[in-house]
């Protein structure tokens, strides 16, 4: 306890002599979450980045997500603790992958999840987030086509709540890929009172969708069907489990989760829908990592600047429709 303590303390004095910010996802682990100045979902977190007055920025969570801190905020230096910390989602499309894809489909408006490399935000018209999706596709005027990516269950849920014919990369996470509709079921009969809260990236968003689920178009990737059933992003997630009524609630989503959940409700009981819905890239950070960066201003994350001019008309697209 006193080593963390010592390592907390030395993180804290480097911020304030270095100016520097520190930003953590919600599927950081509890003590990198709990000494960082901000934490949120890829939307909150991006906003952050492009509002904070930081010189530098320590961003607690992978390869993509620092990437868009830096394309958001070039003049500020980008640090990632761990070099290593990347994404399958975001490896499951290549810019090339996705320039052929454009040929096929000439005149289409690409979507792409921000769960990408830069250099796909480039080849990109717009940019979304689990929490913007929808309201991003339904800004394109109807008789436009949309290639949405990579993520496959995120884009069946983006075409059932819209309404709109999406033509959909069949890229997945691993760790939401594996969170299936037999896991909420059994968990339901474990905790028959419990709200699922479902991360529309998960495997089991379209089987809930068109077996059980009528879901709401409202643009808040709300979805109603026996009660007590709600896909959200990360950040919405803990917005309605704040002011539910509920007591119990199973969340299908990354682990990490769960530690920002009971942090903010300590009254209610949270239960994971898989415990092995694990991403050992988020878990790469550590506190001696954050440490080791600050202190040897490592390891910095910067986009080319002609690949960073066009990412970032995508993502200012994406923040001019939900903001």
């Amino acid at each position: 306890m006193t080593e963390r303590k010592s390592v907390a303390e030395k993180i804290d004095f480097l911020r304030k002599e270095k100016n520097a910010v520190i930003l953590a996802h919600n599927y950081q682990i509890p003590e990198v979450q709990d000494i960082a100045d901000f934490t949120g979902d890829s939307l909150s977190l991006s906003q952050m980045a492009a509002t904070t007055e930081a010189d530098v920025i320590v961003f607690c969570g992978v390869n993509f997500m620092a990437e868009t801190a830096s394309i958001i905020s070039p003049e500020k230096k980008v640090l990632i603790p761990d070099l290593e910390a990347g994404c399958t989602l975001a490896d499951a499309i290549t810019a090339d992958q996705l320039r052929a894809w454009k040929s096929e489909h000439p005149g289409a408006v690409v979507v792409s999840y921000i769960n990408t490399t830069a250099e796909v935000k480039a080849e990109s018209d717009y940019c979304c987030t689990s929490s913007t999706a929808i309201k991003v596709v339904q800004s394109i005027p109807e008789d436009k086509e949309i290639l949405f990516l990579p993520d496959m269950f995120l884009g069946a849920y983006a075409a059932r709540v819209t309404g709109r014919k999406l033509h959909i990369w069949p890229g997945e996470c691993h760790v939401h890929a594996g969170i299936r509709t037999r896991d909420l079921e059994e968990m339901e009969s474990h905790h028959p009172g419990a709200e699922m809260i479902v991360h529309p990236e998960c495997g089991c968003t379209t089987s809930l969708m068109y077996e059980s689920m009528n879901v709401s178009a409202n643009g808040n990737g709300n979805g109603n069907g026996n009660g007590h059933v709600k896909f959200l992003s990360t950040g919405g997630m803990i917005k309605h489990a704040v002011t539910s009524d509920a007591k119990e609630f199973v969340i299908a989503t990354e682990t990490g989760m769960l530690h920002p959940l009971r942090k903010a409700n300590p009254d209610k009981t949270f239960y994971p829908a898989r415990e092995d819905a694990v991403c050992r890239f988020m878990k790469m950070i550590t506190l001696d990592k954050v440490l080791k960066s600050l202190e040897e201003d490592i390891f910095e994350v910067r986009v080319p600047e002609a690949t960073a001019r066009l990412a970032k008309k995508s993502i200012d697209r994406m923040l001019e429709i939900t903001v």
